[in-house]
């Protein structure tokens, strides 16, 4: 199961590695690091998606080669038999895109979970969060590149002809369907041919919180006929929501390893 609940991560808050992964739309003027550097639970270190993102690219947040990783996480302390809870509080759910990063890079999937209802309900049960950020003893990690676990322009070409794998978008069905602007500049509107639409909020509850499987399961079904399928492809604006996709698509199928269109619309939908 990639997911915890705040009781269970209350219980064991020494016996794991906490993650605030917090990152939001460029529009919203937040800052994911400044609001932890405020508040944040206990012994979390910040996680920056953009930051810790390729720098030769104009897209956003590519990930990065694997030396670079490995220097990245050996920096943040974390060890390859550690087990890690990543959250956020974001409306995008970005805790899912720093699960997949760490899949993507060789750490151990059982090893990875996201908290469900992230900092927004931990707040709301008034458990204990901290302004304190703890002094970070390095380790020396080594990872493993799992590059089936994206893919590339190219192979989503391919795909539309080929049909090898089902690829399914994140973003809104009005941005799907080309019914409004993207946010972004320099995008022109509209879908990947032969991709479907699960808006990464249909698989959401109000407050944040993964829907139940059973839920899951007849969102999913609306795009795949066989959910044991495992050749699913999750795509969306630039490569974080379609990690909630992965993410909820794995609730209900634990043989499932996310795989991402990382360049996603962003790439893909360049004029």
């Amino acid at each position: 199961m990639s997911l915890v609940e705040t009781d269970w991560l209350e219980k064991n808050l020494t016996k794991v590695k906490i993650i605030d992964c917090s990152w939001h739309m460029p529009q919203t003027q937040r800052s994911g690091f400044e609001e932890y550097k405020s508040l944040h639970i206990p012994s979390a270190i910040f996680f920056d998606i953009d930051e810790n993102s390729r720098k030769d690219t104009a897209l956003p947040h590519m990930l990065v080669d694997q030396m670079s990783w490995d220097k990245i996480v050996s920096n943040m302390g974390i060890k390859k038999n550690d087990e890690i809870v990543i959250y956020d509080n974001s409306d995008v759910i970005s805790s899912c895109r720093g699960w997949f990063n760490f899949i993507y890079y060789g750490h151990d999937p059982k090893l990875i979970k996201v908290l469900n209802g992230g900092l927004r309900k931990w707040l709301k049960e008034k458990k204990k969060v901290t302004d304190e950020i703890l002094n970070i003893d390095r380790s020396d990690y080594k990872g493993s590149e799992r590059k089936d676990l994206v893919k590339s322009k190219q192979a989503i070409d391919q795909n539309i002809d080929e049909k090898i794998f089902t690829l399914i978008d994140a973003r809104s069905r009005e941005r799907f369907e080309g019914k409004i602007p993207e946010p972004r500049k320099g995008l022109r509107s509209g879908c990947i041919k032969n991709s479907f639409c699960i808006p990464f909020n249909d698989c959401l509850n109000d407050d944040k919180t993964f829907k139940n499987k059973g839920q899951l399961k007849e969102i999913f079904k609306t795009s795949i006929e066989n959910l044991e399928q495992k050749k699913i492809v999750f795509s969306c604006g630039s490569g974080v929501t379609a990690c909630v996709l992965a993410l909820a698509y794995s609730l209900i199928n634990d043989k499932y390893l996310p795989c991402i269109y990382d360049g996603s619309w962003a790439e893909y939908g360049l004029i």
